[in-house]
């Protein structure tokens, strides 16, 4: 039996980014993917938050997918647009960037990280016990592992064997999604009538037409079928404009499902099989790799031994909540986007209301993920938020708090006198820079902020603790998410 420190079930793009994350910090991780190739077949998640692309550029690889996709002001409450181009931010703006596109390049990168992927083969079964988890593969092959995540979707097979509770709402709309080649030039745009909204966009390639239906009956299992999609057409427009071929039909619903626990013993779920929620907003991609992010570092130290097991019950208390807003967000989404005269009566005043600056801000930076605040306590205004992507200056010159978490370690930011703090005993695991910043700290919908005298920053770009050095909380910080100090030798 092959033994690995960690078992990825599920190679999208969260379990890809969780791989990379382990990988950064030396881990032996598999990823186990049913799939032959990262081709991908189908409507997934059309582009990148804000929030995403920092992440992606924290590791210093933001600019693969900027160059392949379009940033374009993207952000959207059902349907209203919300503009972040004021945000404090580098990334002030989505990317149009299709998930079949995004994961081969994030696939990339994981195997020059030299990640294993087993392809063409699934976690079928598991067992753990008090050292590690028995994990059973198609194929009648096993593995060894000292921890198992899934992130093997909604139907999560890792979140059911563990006995995990998905909780939430059956769905109440279905919505069909194709991507078609018709002989007639259809009406692009989108409709609304008694049953919902539908669209019908053109591809970049100025061949293929994208469609979206709502459905008028929930009664369906599986994919659609060719017939289905015309007799959907000409219900909702009159015609099928000569439909000929579709390249794939699929559809999705509003089911709204959240894993009671993101963690049971050696188990953990993150991505799709933690939290199931319609596509409004595009969240969900983009939702999966920050579960990623935020778990990947302090698995890593649990595995390495150098902090204690209790460090992942951090995961479930600072990403639950997080997914929680999500499917909360989209429930109103759904129901702003219902079809009747009332709804949209209430989708005006959301439309008013949303024009004004204060609201867009607040909805805007919670969408994109910039306004995430993890709850670490009493403390400065910074603490738990993302790390704003200062211009600073070291002894090595100019360069970005991001370049700064490339390779995913801490970082204790000294902005004041250089020489006041002994890092030392975290010296293997955190690093000290002394910086120089002129200019004001600026966060999303806070505004401006006190700048502090030094930081700890997390792996994940999150803010561990600020003050000043002499701060007895400071080694108590350090301790805490980054293990116990080391003696002098």
């Amino acid at each position: 039996m092959t033994e690995h420190a960690v078992v990825i079930a599920g190679g999208g793009p969260t379990g890809l980014m969780l791989a990379g994350e382990l990988a950064l910090a030396r881990i032996d991780v598999v990823v186990v993917e049913p799939r032959t190739s990262q081709h991908l077949d189908g409507s997934r998640a059309g582009g990148l938050h804000s929030r995403t692309i920092e992440v992606l550029d924290q590791r210093g690889i933001a600019e693969r997918f900027l160059s392949a996709g379009k940033t374009m002001q993207v952000q959207g409450f059902s349907g209203i647009p919300l503009d972040i181009s004021d945000f404090p931010t580098r990334h002030n703006y989505g990317l149009a960037l299709w998930q079949s596109h995004f994961e081969p390049i994030l696939a990339d990168w994981v195997d020059e990280l030299g990640v294993p992927i087993l392809r063409g083969c699934e976690v079928v079964g598991f067992a753990q016990d008090d050292s590690g988890v028995d994990v059973e593969l198609s194929g009648d092959t096993s593995l060894r592992a000292e921890y198992l995540v899934g992130c093997d979707g909604g139907r999560s097979l890792v979140r059911k064997g563990a006995g995990i509770d998905f909780r939430g709402l059956d769905p109440s709309t279905s919505w069909m999604i194709a991507e078609v080649e018709m002989d007639e030039e259809p009406e692009f745009g989108f409709r609304r009538d008694s049953v919902g909204t539908h669209a019908l966009g053109q591809r970049e390639d100025g061949k293929s037409v994208r469609v979206v239906l709502t459905e008028r009956h929930l009664d369906h299992t599986g994919d659609p079928s060719m017939e289905e999609l015309r007799d959907a057409l000409v219900s909702v427009y009159g015609t099928d404009y000569g439909l000929r071929r579709a390249n794939w039909i699929s559809r999705f619903t509003d089911m709204t499902r959240q894993a009671a626990s993101y963690r049971r013993g050696r188990v953990l779920l993150a991505g799709d099989a933690a939290h199931l929620h319609p596509p409004h907003g595009g969240q969900g991609l983009n939702t999966g790799v920050q579960d990623a992010v935020n778990l990947g570092w302090k698995l890593a130290q649990v595995v390495n031994k150098t902090s204690p097991e209790s460090l992942l019950d951090t995961y479930h208390a600072e990403r639950h909540p997080v997914g929680a807003r999500v499917l909360h967000n989209t429930m109103a989404q759904v129901a702003l986007s219902s079809p009747d005269d009332r709804h949209q009566a209430l989708r005006d005043t959301m439309t008013e209301l949303l024009g004004m600056d204060q609201p867009r801000r607040r909805i805007a930076a919670m969408l994109s993920g910039l306004d995430i605040h993890y709850d670490l306590g009493e403390g400065h205004p910074l603490l738990g938020r993302r790390m704003p992507d200062l211009d600073v200056h070291t002894a090595d010159g100019p360069t970005r708090v991001f370049s700064l978490l490339h390779d995913a370690r801490p970082v204790l930011l000294n902005l004041g006198e250089p020489g006041s703090f002994d890092i030392s005993p975290w010296a293997d695991r955190v690093r000290l820079v002394d910086a120089r910043h002129d200019g004001v700290w600026e966060l999303p919908v806070l505004g401006e902020v006190t700048a502090p005298p030094a930081v700890v920053i997390r792996p994940d770009g999150h803010v561990a603790w600020a003050g000043e050095l002499a701060d007895p909380e400071l080694p108590r910080a350090l301790a805490t998410w980054f293990g116990e100090a080391t003696p002098a030798q």
